[in-house]
């Protein structure tokens, strides 16, 4: 989990290494990523936000919330569900099945989400991409917001790639080749620039 004197040293080091990054933090000020404490919400929320706008995957997660309710969203509770009363919710087919292939391999032990802090980056996303619709990205997400991994650079979300084409003044969306390039400086602090790439795309 990280500390805030590791992110005081990634924001100076962000700073010296990139200028253009020492801009955006200028523009767009602290760093103030929340962590996702409960780490079965945290990857349910990175289904539910696949390839869907970020205020379109809120108003699904918040119709299962009320649906579940006075229950809350753990392996349990969706688990007990059916594909029909997932979708009833707004959830499509697909991320129906995947909650569920995700709910009963954390209730079967599985996948022990309690054990993940203490292993490296690479083990979690092998751990994790044999769940149905969880990919590198959502694993990537999952290190991201709720293991505070401080690394982790996801060289295919959209989102990046649309702010490294702005920030880097491309032609066009970079390719993972250029993408790492360009992130290069970041390292060993990529995620603290990536939440920033985010950041610099709302500050227009």
């Amino acid at each position: 989990m990280r500390t805030q004197t590791q992110i005081r040293q990634a924001m100076r080091h962000l700073r010296a290494s990139d200028p253009i990054m020492r801009e955006v933090i200028r523009r767009a000020g602290p760093f103030t990523l929340k962590l996702r404490r409960n780490r079965f919400q945290s990857l349910v929320h990175s289904i539910l936000s696949q390839q869907i706008s970020g205020r379109a995957a809120f108003a699904i997660r918040t119709r299962l919330e009320q649906y579940i309710a006075p229950g809350k969203v753990s392996p349990e509770h969706i688990a007990r569900l059916t594909l029909g009363e997932l979708r009833s919710t707004g959830i499509s087919g697909p991320k129906s099945t995947y909650l569920l292939d995700l709910a009963n391999r954390v209730s079967a032990g599985e996948i022990r989400l309690d054990r993940m802090a203490r292993m490296p980056d690479e083990k979690v996303i092998e751990a994790l991409i044999p769940v149905k619709g969880i990919g590198v990205w959502t694993a990537q997400m999952f290190l991201i917001f709720s293991l505070g991994r401080l690394d982790v650079f996801p060289h295919d979300d959209l989102g990046v790639r649309m702010a490294i084409r702005k920030l880097y003044n491309l032609d066009g969306l970079p390719d993972k080749e250029t993408s790492h390039r360009i992130a290069t400086p970041w390292r060993p602090y990529a995620s603290v620039a990536t939440w920033y790439c985010w950041r610099s795309l709302d500050l227009d």
